[in-house]
């Protein structure tokens, strides 16, 4: 699919720093590191939204998420970035804040005082009731 940008990168028709290249996942760093140390890792095939990408892929692809999660970590060490934390997200479609149509998983090197925020509803009254949060629960229960 030439018109996705993270296709372009995993088949090296565009840049991308890439720190980790596997069968089936890889990952690179956002050009847009903000905070520092901001890597994507996406499937190596084109998956556009979480409910299409298929279950093993989605282990393998959180399975790299945590392993450079602890990268980020020890690498933090040398100076190259403030780590005092990390933060997994992924966003599943425009309204979540998903800006390219490839599933990918953001992992972030946090530190106190970043910019990065996910805005949550904090205001008061704003809440559902008991029994509306029980209704949703219940619509909502699954067994795998």
């Amino acid at each position: 699919m030439s018109e996705c940008i993270f296709c372009e990168i995993i088949a090296g028709r565009s840049a991308g720093s890439f720190v980790y290249c596997g069968d089936e996942v890889s990952a690179f760093l956002d050009l847009h590191q903000d905070p520092p140390g901001h890597i994507l890792v996406v499937p190596n095939i084109h998956v556009a939204r979480l409910a299409d990408l298929a279950p093993e892929l989605g282990v393998q692809l959180f399975r790299v998420g945590q392993h450079l999660a602890a990268v980020l970590r020890q690498t933090a060490k040398s100076g190259l970035f403030p780590c005092q934390g990390v933060s997994l997200f992924l966003a599943d479609g425009p309204a979540a804040g998903q800006e390219v149509d490839h599933v990918h998983l953001h992992v972030m090197a946090r530190s106190f005082g970043d910019r990065f925020r996910v805005q949550l509803p904090h205001s008061p009254g704003a809440y559902p009731s008991r029994g509306d949060i029980d209704a949703m629960a219940a619509a909502l229960a699954c067994d795998f």
